[in-house]
């Protein structure tokens, strides 16, 4: 048993949503175990958890690192420079925080923090979103003492030994949006009686996504399906103005969806990018889904996710080069097929990990020596 007092955590990585949300959600099932346990997060200066990690709550510290450019640029010259410098100030920041774990939740910032934690002596795990492991994460495998991963034959990466199966952890908010489909269709106001498609390509929107969509608006609305479309920011003029006149045919389309619980729970299909968050929710509402991988991510670990649940029927994947041809027919192929939607729904039900952020402080709490 800790005392409430004496619990240090240091959480370190980022750099997008899928890592910096399951990172807060580790945190929070900590603090939920161990009330008073005190929790430091490490980040890279001007990525996105600098500015969430302090929204829920939590002390940051930026480490000034960042990986190579993929185009030739002189900022790849600093990349040594800045590694160096992160190296020596994960040491200090270690000695002088004194943690008894390191988490590392992959990103840049997590390799000199787990690797300056290992030296001194400190436990360390760290998790892995995708089913393709991450360069940092494969860098680190041999230092961390146990890896929590998302999926299953990750022995491909890591030592057998080291790994547990925890999943991913997701919002408690997405967590709880079964059963409220009424509430969802009320807010998007959509009818019961037709079956509804939820469309995201991520928070910014996909441009391909979108255009398939533009292209099958009509297809779709023939055909009795009600749609859900979060284009971003930068897409949404064109859909509104493409969905003029659509929205008594249950067309509803949005910059960004603040209550995707609600668009969750009103959907009956979901067309969505292939990210750890993304397949996470999937899995742990075990929806039917339609996955269009990204083919702008490092190691195309978005078409690895989706061909983790398509090799077990859980999921039909579409190409992003075939998405604009082929969305609309895969759609119209799927949602009234009762019998394949089933198939998906029954085959995903065994990737759900409602409970992941719990089992990966369980963990990490089973390496704390005091």
């Amino acid at each position: 048993m800790f005392r409430p007092d004496n619990l240090k955590v240091i959480i370190a990585g980022g750099g997008t949503g899928g890592h910096v949300f399951p990172a807060i959600a580790i945190a929070n099932a900590i603090r939920a175990k161990v009330f008073g346990a005190q929790i430091l997060f490490v980040g890279a200066k001007g990525r996105m958890e600098m500015q969430k990690v302090p929204a829920a709550g939590y002390h940051i510290i930026g480490l000034n690192i960042s990986g190579l450019q993929r185009r030739i640029t002189w900022k790849n010259l600093l990349v040594p420079f800045k590694l160096i410098d992160s190296m020596v100030r994960s040491k200090n920041i270690v000695k002088r925080f004194r943690p008894d774990i390191v988490i590392g939740v992959g990103g840049y910032a997590s390799g000199p923090l787990v690797w300056a934690a290992a030296k001194q002596g400190i436990p360390t795990l760290i998790q892995e979103q995708n089913s393709y492991a991450g360069l940092t994460n494969k860098l680190l495998a041999k230092k961390a003492d146990k890896i929590c991963v998302a999926y299953e034959g990750m022995e491909r990466f890591f030592p057998k030994e080291k790994l547990f199966l925890t999943g991913n952890p997701v919002r408690n908010d997405i967590l709880q949006a079964a059963g409220k489909r009424e509430i969802g269709l009320n807010f998007f106001n959509l009818s019961k009686d037709k079956k509804v498609v939820l469309v995201v390509g991520g928070s910014l929107g996909a441009f391909s996504m979108n255009e398939a969509v533009k292209e099958s608006l009509k297809l779709i609305a023939n055909n009795d399906i009600q749609l859900i479309w979060q284009t971003g920011k930068f897409y949404y003029p064109k859909a509104k103005e493409a969905a003029t006149g659509m929205e008594k045919s249950g067309v509803s389309v949005h910059a960004f969806i603040d209550r995707m619980d609600l668009a969750y729970a009103a959907s009956d299909l979901v067309v969505s990018r292939a990210g750890a968050i993304a397949v996470s929710e999937l899995c742990a509402l075990q929806k039917p889904s339609v996955l269009v991988p990204s083919p702008n991510v490092a190691e195309d670990h978005q078409t690895k996710n989706a061909m983790a649940l398509v090799n077990i029927n859980a999921a039909v994947l579409v190409a992003d080069k075939d998405v604009k041809n082929l969305l609309g027919a895969t759609i119209l192929d799927l949602i009234y097929d009762e019998d394949k939607i089933f198939k998906l729904k029954e085959s995903i039900a065994r990737m759900s990990y409602r409970d992941a952020a719990n089992n990966i402080a369980g963990v990490a709490l089973s390496l704390v020596k005091k």
